[in-house]
């Protein structure tokens, strides 16, 4: 009788994967319908090193619906669009899957409401990644240009007057 109410409990437990996770993940992001996800830094659970900024992260718990392979997009804002003044590669991880790449300006973007003049949205396409099943994941990125908070609000030349906004999975169709 024991044995069998404890596998019902744990049947119920396991159908529905948000459970618990949902409700403590301030940062949860849910996959659009398009298929893609956008992860925005200043939605995500950061940690700041400023000894070693190299290893400043962001991370995010993502619920994905759709699995496939996807185009990885960081979105930087920046006053030189010739150079992102990146010093170190950017990693972004989901689980042992990982792409690792040194940001370059491959999009300007002109009039993005995400900053405001003299800065521009620069977007970079540092690789694809490959999600294999639906669920909840946790997706981590690595940057020197993840700023802390009190410093992500002053625009000045903290850091070289550039920062990471955000990071976009796009499906790969064929």
């Amino acid at each position: 009788m024991i044995l069998m109410v404890v596998s019902i409990y744990s049947c119920n437990n396991s159908v529905n994967p948000d459970k618990g996770i949902a409700k403590n993940a301030k940062n949860k992001v849910l996959q659009q319908s398009d298929g893609s996800i956008k992860l925005k830094v200043d939605k995500a659970e950061c940690y700041s090193d400023t000894e070693n900024p190299a290893s400043n992260t962001a991370e995010w718990s993502v619920s994905v619906s759709k699995s496939g392979r996807f185009d990885v997009w960081l979105s930087s804002s920046t006053k030189d669009t010739t150079d992102l003044k990146y010093k170190n590669n950017v990693s972004l991880s989901i689980l042992d899957n990982r792409v690792e790449a040194h940001p370059v300006c491959d999009n300007i973007i002109l009039n993005s409401s995400d900053v405001t003049y003299p800065y521009f949205r620069a977007d970079s396409f540092i690789g694809s990644i490959f999600i294999q099943d639906t669920g909840i994941y946790n997706i981590q990125l690595i940057s020197e240009k993840i700023l802390p908070k009190d410093l992500a609000k002053i625009e000045s030349s903290v850091n070289d007057n550039s920062k990471l906004l955000s990071v976009s999975l796009t499906p790969v169709t064929r």
